[in-house]
């Protein structure tokens, strides 16, 4: 089990799209009982990503550190220049710093759970510049109560793309390949 899964591996393994993983979340397909109001009686997994999003809405990224495993893999979708995998906690943090340049912000929608899994949806957008507002699955999965690998399933990956395009274009030449 400590192969590194792929967001395709991940959808086909299920059996589902991405409106389908929707779909079954919010039904509470294959979440074994374990998708519940937040609160008392709530799963140790669902817990932790509630937290992580508490830590997130903070707006600080290195408050996120203390949730990820040193070997953290962290996967975009996309066709842009924050997309691809990141692996690392500093990488990662470096994701999210440049992710705070665009005032990003997420609303949790739904959190459910199966063993290492948790798998959540919500509502991301942008504030600086507006533009992005869109639904949001991100598969988590934990080990030793940690986050040890996340991929990102966006609702809308054409306008992902167009926005991060926007908001994060690369250095002209030739600064961006200066060393």
């Amino acid at each position: 089990m400590g192969e590194s899964l792929s967001r395709s591996s991940v959808l086909r393994g299920a059996g589902l799209g991405a409106a389908g993983l929707a779909a079954a979340m919010l039904s509470g397909a294959g979440t074994a009982g374990a998708r519940t109001a937040a609160g008392a009686g709530e799963l140790p997994h669902v817990r932790l990503i509630r937290r992580y999003y508490e830590a997130y809405a903070s707006g600080d990224p290195d408050a996120l550190r203390p949730f990820f495993t040193p070997d953290i893999r962290w996967t975009i979708p996309g066709h842009h220049p924050l997309a691809g995998t990141k692996e690392g906690i500093e990488e990662v943090l470096a994701f999210f710093r440049e992710l705070r340049k665009s005032g990003f912000r997420a609303e949790t929608l739904c959190i459910a759970a199966d063993r290492d899994w948790v798998v959540d949806l919500h509502r991301g957008w942008s504030t600086t510049p507006e533009g992005l507002d869109t639904t949001w699955a991100l598969a988590f999965r934990i080990r030793n109560g940690r986050i040890a690998e996340a991929i990102n399933f966006a609702g809308d990956q054409h306008a992902a793309d167009a926005f991060f395009w926007r908001a994060h274009p690369l250095a002209p030449l030739p600064d961006r390949l200066a060393p």
